[in-house]
Parts: C-alpha cells; structure tokens; sequence
C-alpha cells in the first residue's frame, strides 16, 4: 500500500487551482469536468509523478462544516515539506501570502502556518535534524 492521492477541500476550485500553482508552485495534473465541479489534482514538481492532491469543492455540508471548524480551530489540514522554510517563508510573504505564524523550531523540524486562501490552514514544515 502506498499514498497515491489525497484530498482537501475548497471553497472555490478556480481560486484553489490558482493558488496551489502561481504561487505554491505545484503543476496541474488533471482537470477534468464532472457538471457543476471538476475533478482537479496537482502535484508538486519535486515529488513523485504519480503522487497528486485533490482540491476538493466543499459543497457536502458536513465537508464544509468540518473545513469552518479546522480553520477557526486554526488547525493545518495539510503538512508541506520544504528544504528552506525561511526562504519560502520571504518569497511566499511577498507574494501575499498571509502567514498565522513565522517559521519557528519545533523539536526535529521548523514550522509555519498560512492561509491557502481556499478555506484552510497549511503547515510549511523543514526537518531541521
């Protein structure tokens, strides 16, 4: 068994998408329509191919009430490794990126906390060991 795909949710695809690659820099792998929505993936560049995140709509109430309660809790629903967190912690912040926290030591790793402007919380982390 292994990680192929897994999902987040989005208050709004179209900002998702532009978001998670103008200024995450992850790639489009897959947008496909299914009526009111679409199935739309991407990956980062400096993974696996075949290792892809689902920006999910958040249309399914119980979805959207889970996805309300981790940001006001202020609870990432995401972990992205990074090999220099302070660098993309200055790039992504000149960007617009609103951070809830600057990167700061957390035993093995470094931390940081933004806003995907989707509806969640993502936590930056670089393992520091």
């Amino acid at each position: 068994m292994r990680l192929r795909l897994t999902s987040i949710m989005v208050n709004n695809q179209d900002q998702a998408l532009k978001f998670y690659t103008e200024v995450l820099g992850f790639e489009k792998k897959h947008e496909i329509p299914m009526g009111q929505y679409k199935w739309l993936t991407v990956r980062s560049p400096e993974g696996p191919d075949e290792l892809e995140l689902s920006l999910e709509p958040n249309a399914n109430p119980d979805g959207k009430a889970f996805q309300e309660a981790m940001f006001a809790q202020k609870i990432p629903v995401a972990a992205f490794e990074t090999a220099d967190i302070d660098a993309d912690h200055q790039r992504l912040s000149a960007l617009g990126v609103v951070f809830l926290s600057a990167p700061q030591a957390a035993g093995p790793v470094k931390i940081a906390v933004f806003s995907d402007t989707c509806g969640n919380l993502i936590q930056l982390y670089q393992v520091v060991v």
